[in-house]
């Protein structure tokens, strides 16, 4: 890319599709593989969540950067105290809505608002069929049957909410009971997330709570290829596109690649920074500056970060990443975890280096 080219052309080649919203520095739970890590906010407690006017001011400003698309997260997106003027404000925008959430702070009046939103998609984490696990996993009692309510009354109000698993050892048994429990509640699809190792994940990894990188590629091969037969939903299994069969990118039902879009997505923090993404709560390198400070235009277009990333994937990709076939597709899979891990833009993924290294990285992906 020309260093040189002109705002317009390089909104043209870059333009901001959507932005990450991180609403709120608390959660109602504790979830002990959360990657974002945030503080607790129960018993009276409570965190800064991100100024309604400066949520506003943020959306003007990236409309004509080419927004399209809104995702709302945290910590817990709902226990917002303005989630009802949010979401009314992303509506009226006409802005395609997902949120994430832990389910337990949906309401009847919650579920209706979101229905009203364009093409609004609602992931919902459930790491169990039963309270045991899961609550073991989020690490507070009633959680479960909380998460279960929320996710009757998205169904109840028309809406086809995504359940979304956090893999692990404890959990490995799970897979099937969460999907007949899927399709019990009238879910619209499963998504299966293996830990990764950051923050509160890097302990689990450490501790060898997590499953191994074969268990991993295993049961990959499995739910994509044998149990998705079983369903009439949709399963998706998070690992990178060297291991999906081509079927499931290219395919009718095919969901192209699990990595973020990172270049063209802007996480905004609950203080109102900018940041890469969520690994800004905890990487300070990779927040770009201030909403309430700073021109989104200007951190968009010029930031060194960005700029670096634009410039350098996938061209730049190191180690495994360097040699596999996918890497213009996947990007690396993601950016933000391998600097968080090596504080290097261009380390390989994880996942992908492990396979590798052990022998396993699929031959028919290397060039």
């Amino acid at each position: 890319m020309d260093k040189y080219q002109s705002d317009p052309d390089l909104l043209q080649d870059f333009p901001l599709r959507s932005l990450y919203f991180y609403l709120t520095r608390g959660c109602n739970l504790k979830c002990r593989h959360c990657w974002i890590a945030p503080h607790f906010q129960g018993d009276g407690k409570s965190h800064p969540s991100l100024d309604l006017q400066l949520f506003k001011s943020v959306i003007s400003q990236a409309k004509p950067l080419g927004l399209s698309s809104v995702k709302l997260t945290g910590g817990e997106p709902f226990i917002h105290p303005a989630i009802l003027e949010i979401v009314a404000h992303i509506k009226e925008e006409n802005l395609t809505l997902s949120v994430e959430s832990n389910g337990t702070f949906i309401t009847e009046e919650l579920a209706e608002a979101l229905v009203q939103c364009s093409g609004t998609t609602v992931s919902v984490s459930l790491d169990g069929a039963d309270w045991k696990i899961h609550e073991w996993m989020r690490g507070v009692r009633g959680c479960f049957q909380d998460a279960v309510n929320g996710i009757r009354r998205l169904v109840d109000a028309g809406l086809k909410p995504q359940i979304i698993l956090s893999l692990v050892r404890k959990n490995k048994g799970q897979i099937e009971p969460i999907i007949r429990l899927a399709e019990s509640l009238g879910a619209g699809s499963v998504k299966f997330n293996p830990v990764q190792p950051t923050a509160r994940g890097a302990l689990m990894h450490r501790e060898e709570q997590t499953l191994s990188i074969e268990e991993l590629i295993e049961l990959g091969h499995w739910i994509e290829t044998d149990l998705s037969k079983s369903t009439q939903i949709h399963l998706f299994y998070t690992h990178p596109a060297a291991f999906k069969p081509l079927s499931n990118i290219y395919g009718p039902q095919g969901d192209g690649c699990s990595t973020c879009g990172i270049m063209g997505i802007l996480g905004v923090l609950a203080d109102g920074s900018y940041a890469l993404c969520g690994i800004g709560e905890t990487v300070p390198e990779l927040v770009f500056g201030s909403a309430a400070t700073d021109s989104l235009k200007k951190i968009w277009l010029h930031s060194p970060i960005l700029t670096q990333i634009r410039e350098g994937l996938p061209s730049r990709l190191e180690g495994v990443c360097s040699k596999c076939l996918m890497k213009r597709l996947c990007l690396g899979d993601c950016v933000a975890q391998n600097y968080y891990l090596s504080k290097n833009l261009w380390a390989p993924y994880w996942y992908c280096q492990e396979a590798l290294n052990k022998g396993i990285f699929p031959k028919s992906r290397l060039k």
